[in-house]
């Protein structure tokens, strides 16, 4: 099965290649990119199992073009008001959970320092829980979403201060 890093890396690929359509398959998990409208559009991997009845096929859109000029957009208005040097985006389309459970505090909380391994939030997407790692070491300044949110490819989740 492909790590959630390994299909990031794909995404933008894509995105940034001539490519229209991309498919690849192995042991049973296939991933289809196809690009409408000068975007990429996923189709989610489908895992088989003989347990459980096979779901349906997801189509995620994720629209990082508007997205990122919305977050430069909200960037500079905020900078003003903000003091923070990186956002840790989402990596997928997927709902953002603060927590491991809900009977369990917040991964980090405004104030908090990160290092770069430190789990910050986890976004599900078709029922696999993703630890999101913040990638970059210092304070937690703005979280960004709520608890239970649906979260677009590349939407910001948190500010962050670099130490």
């Amino acid at each position: 099965m492909l790590k959630v890093q390994e299909i990031r890396e794909l995404i933008k690929l894509i995105d940034q290649s001539q490519i229209d359509e991309f498919s690849y398959e192995t042991n049973g998990t296939k991933v289809c990119m196809k690009k409408s409208g000068g975007q990429v559009v996923t189709e989610a991997p489908a895992i088989q199992e003989t347990a459980k009845k096979p779901e349906p096929e997801v189509k995620e859109t994720p629209e990082p073009k508007q997205e990122t000029t919305k977050a430069e957009e909200s960037k500079e208005e905020t900078e003003a008001k903000s003091d923070y040097d990186k956002e840790i985006t989402s990596p997928m389309v997927g709902t953002f959970y603060e927590s491991p459970s809900p009977e369990e505090g917040a991964y980090v909380k405004v104030g908090d320092s990160v290092k770069q391994d430190s789990v910050v939030c986890i976004v599900e997407a078709m029922k696999l829980f993703n630890e999101i790692e913040a990638e970059v070491s210092g304070e937690i300044v703005e979280i960004l979403v709520d608890d239970g949110e649906l979260v677009e490819y590349g939407q910001p989740l948190f500010r962050v201060k670099t130490s």
